[in-house]
């Protein structure tokens, strides 16, 4: 067993861990590779990331893939992102489901090409049983968009009378996520930003009110098991308090 192994069973593990996975197009030309070379790396580390995080007890993995500003990215990168995404999940999600990871989507799915939706709704139906590890991929997502999704679904709640007066109390406002997209998931304990930017870039924004940030110079294609737990190790080195003392 290697000495971070050793270190990490001495920690406390999140329960919910998030990834931003930056650095991908930077990472390819520091390299002299094509963009499009970047993003398949990056697709290998996602894969090893959710591995990980399924081998040391980790619940719940959300992989920032592509959010509602990334349709102004050129043509044919965006076409090479789905397309990889689909090979990913259509390759490696039996071998995944068979270890009982759940394979889950939030964002505007309906939205993507048919063959990309299609593939994901079709594994996120096929997982639905896994409870090991939930791997939440967040694709054409946004998070100001899903607080807006979140207060239209209230809206036709109030209209259909299944939200009373009583429920609009002004000291429940965590009565709102269960109007989220995936209103069971609980927030992430610790948000990792690989890239060097240090934005929340419109991702989880209700989720990250209390989650702890780690900021890495380290690009996504670049981040290996030991450098995670590294991050880890900082993050258990955090108090977490919430707003008291």
């Amino acid at each position: 067993m290697s000495t971070h192994s050793s270190s990490l069973q001495a920690i406390k593990i999140p329960t919910h861990l998030a990834f931003i996975m930056d650095g991908n197009g930077r990472w390819a030309k520091s390299k002299g590779l094509e963009r499009s070379e970047g993003h398949a790396a990056g697709a290998d580390v996602a894969e090893k990331m959710v591995r990980t995080c399924n081998d040391i007890g980790i619940r719940y993995c959300t992989l920032f893939a592509f959010s509602t500003e990334n349709w102004k990215r050129p043509g044919d990168e965006v076409e090479f992102l789905f397309q990889t995404l689909i090979y990913y999940l259509e390759k490696r999600s039996p071998e995944m489901i068979e270890k009982g990871v759940r394979i889950r989507f939030a964002g505007h799915i309906e939205s993507l090409p048919q063959d990309a939706c299609e593939c994901a709704k079709k594994i996120e139906a096929n997982s639905k049983h896994c409870d090991v590890l939930h791997m939440i991929i967040a694709l054409n997502y946004g998070g100001r968009q899903e607080i807006w999704d979140g207060v239209l679904r209230m809206f036709q709640a109030w209209e259909k009378d299944e939200l009373k007066p009583d429920d609009l109390q002004k000291d429940h406002p965590e009565m709102f996520r269960n109007f989220l997209d995936l209103p069971d998931v609980p927030d992430p304990d610790v948000l990792i930003r690989t890239g060097g930017e240090m934005r929340l870039s419109n991702f989880l924004l209700w989720q990250l009110a209390y989650s702890e940030l780690i900021f890495t110079q380290t690009m996504w294609p670049d981040l290996n098991r030991e450098i995670l737990f590294n991050l880890l190790e900082e993050y258990a080195n955090r108090e977490r308090r919430f707003g008291g003392l």
